[in-house]
């Protein structure tokens, strides 16, 4: 549907170099990326308000590289939703259609549908300097897709919304696209891929540097950058070494992992997710892949429920949730037991 062909833009000191992305119709794909990666220059090029210096853009089979943003056909709400602040709530959406000389019954009746869609009907004749955040939001959403795009750009659509509202516009969006229309959203929140994206690109200085389901991307990351953006803090510098078939990595500080079946260099880079470390009180099985005995240093909230950091011999990071944290009743200096599964070890490829 959508397919970006070694686009390369120069801006200045910063450049988007050799993007290629395809994106079938029907999908929600999100670019995730920090501030300043190159994520919104490459939305801009993609709606037409920017001309990328080589490389190709084409949509439904169409090469629409130079072609000007008004024939394009993509509708794209920009972070800060560019409402008219003079207008009510229906001017705003009905502005787009005025130019394509429909009668006023017309406009009123697709502005009601569209309104209706996005739950925002009671607001029609409302000016909008008095609206929350996620109320802007909607009906800069109704006021794209009045025009029916092919395609639908974001431009960071949860950024200004208070957290209590992020939910809805979440399952706003989910619907627009469980009902075919196509999505790039670009974001720099590990959450929103994670809740929204059929699919993850991951850009850093202009590169694209991952792509795939969020559940490949997050678990299985190429390199440093992906996984310290998926909350992954559990970085081991290892040599790697096969004894009686059985494949094991050296930490610098001697620590020993068991290891799944594979092919492994001579040394690299290991990570292992917060959430597949368990902590017991006691020693696990003694047919566990890896158990060690470790002190606990430090204990800190988390966004799944705490956060517990265990030196054993290494520092490992450890998320778990707030009923296993109460059931454990642990503390600081605490003496506890981690282990992991051999499978759990992912070897990077890269130290970004």
């Amino acid at each position: 549907m959508l397919k970006l062909s070694h686009i390369c833009k120069k801006l200045g000191n910063f450049a988007l170099t050799d993007i290629n992305i395809n994106i079938p119709a029907g999908e929600y794909f999100v670019l995730l990326g920090r501030s300043g990666s190159g994520k919104t220059q490459l939305l801009e090029l993609i709606a037409g308000l920017n001309e990328a210096d080589s490389g190709e853009i084409w949509l439904d089979n169409e090469n629409i590289t130079r072609k000007k943003i008004q024939d394009r056909n993509i509708g794209l709400v920009f972070q800060d939703y560019a409402i008219f602040p003079n207008m009510t709530v229906f001017g705003n959406i009905a502005y787009s259609l005025h130019c394509r000389n429909l009668s006023r019954k017309a406009i009123g009746g697709k502005v009601k549908i569209i309104a209706e869609e996005l739950n925002i009907s009671h607001l029609l004749n409302r000016f909008t300097m008095n609206l929350s955040g996620g109320e802007l939001q909607r009906v800069a959403l109704a006021r794209t897709l009045i025009t029916s795009p092919k395609l639908l750009l974001l431009d960071e659509p949860l950024a200004s919304i208070d957290a209590s509202l992020k939910d809805d516009i979440k399952r706003t969006l989910r619907q627009l696209n469980r009902k075919g229309l196509t999505i790039v959203h670009v974001t720099h929140d590990y959450g929103e891929a994670v809740s929204l994206a059929t699919r993850v690109g991951v850009i850093h200085n202009g590169h694209i540097i991952q792509e795939g389901t969020p559940d490949i991307v997050f678990k299985k990351p190429v390199n440093k950058f992906v996984a310290r953006y998926a909350g992954i803090k559990n970085f081991f510098r290892v040599k790697f070494f096969n004894e009686n078939g059985k494949w094991k990595a050296r930490c610098d500080g001697n620590l020993v992992f068991s290891l799944a079946k594979d092919n492994y260099p001579e040394e690299g880079l290991m990570i292992l997710r917060n959430d597949a470390i368990k902590i017991q009180n006691g020693e696990p099985y003694k047919g566990n892949d890896n158990h060690f005995k470790g002190i606990i240093k430090e204990i800190l909230p988390s966004e799944t429920g705490m956060e517990v950091m265990v030196d054993a011999g290494e520092m490992f990071y450890i998320d778990i949730s707030l009923d296993d944290f109460k059931k454990l009743n642990i503390s600081d200096m605490s003496e506890v037991w981690i282990s992991f599964p051999a499978e759990a070890g992912v070897v990077l490829g890269g130290n970004v």
